[in-house]
């Protein structure tokens, strides 16, 4: 859906400033970074066919302290935000997908593109994270290369190598499952 009103808030973050994106029904629509703005308002052009002004503004509370307690290790609280964005099925599928990730884990671009359902799509799979308008909250961050290195993320690799020791630092132990005898 097209928004008619987009407010631009910035959060300090262990990190840099982020910037967010929220619209009028207190949706985010965009998280970037200060030094990547022209980016994210690009991302945000690509999205919509009209893109309004961007309108100094608060995010709700609501997803400033779900993003703080994320910064302050709690990776669950993305989870609640609600985000809204524009993009093809195709992108969204990825997206809604990159959301299964688990804070502390890694997939691979081919592994991601599996999980789909589409096993040869790596590179448009690899499109479609980069095209990601919500970055953390749509953990696109979490996905790697296929020999296991840090490869792109909009906001820069140094960020993207914080997040994941951030998350890894943080995230719940997986439970195991005892051992029958």
């Amino acid at each position: 859906m097209q928004p008619c009103r987009l407010l631009l808030d910035r959060l300090d973050t262990p990190i840099g400033c982020a910037l967010l994106v929220t619209d009028e029904t207190g949706h985010l629509r965009a998280l970037d970074w200060t030094d990547f703005e022209a980016r994210m308002r690009e991302l945000l052009r690509r999205q919509y066919a009209s893109v309004p002004e961007l309108e100094a503004g608060g995010a709700p509370a609501e997803i400033r302290d779900a993003l703080q307690a994320y910064f302050d290790g709690e990776p669950g609280t993305l989870d609640g935000i609600p985000w809204d964005t524009g993009g093809t099925r195709f992108q969204r599928t990825v997206w809604e997908t990159l959301q299964t990730i688990p804070a502390g884990t890694t997939l691979s671009y081919g592994q991601l593109a599996e999980r789909i359902g589409s096993p040869k799509a790596v590179r448009a799979v690899g499109l479609a994270n980069g095209s990601n308008p919500v970055s953390i909250v749509i953990p696109c961050h979490r996905v790697i290369g296929a020999n296991g290195s840090l490869t792109g993320y909009g906001g820069g690799l140094a960020r993207k190598q914080w997040l994941l020791a951030h998350e890894a630092r943080v995230a719940e132990p997986m439970q195991l499952s005892p051992l029958i005898a």
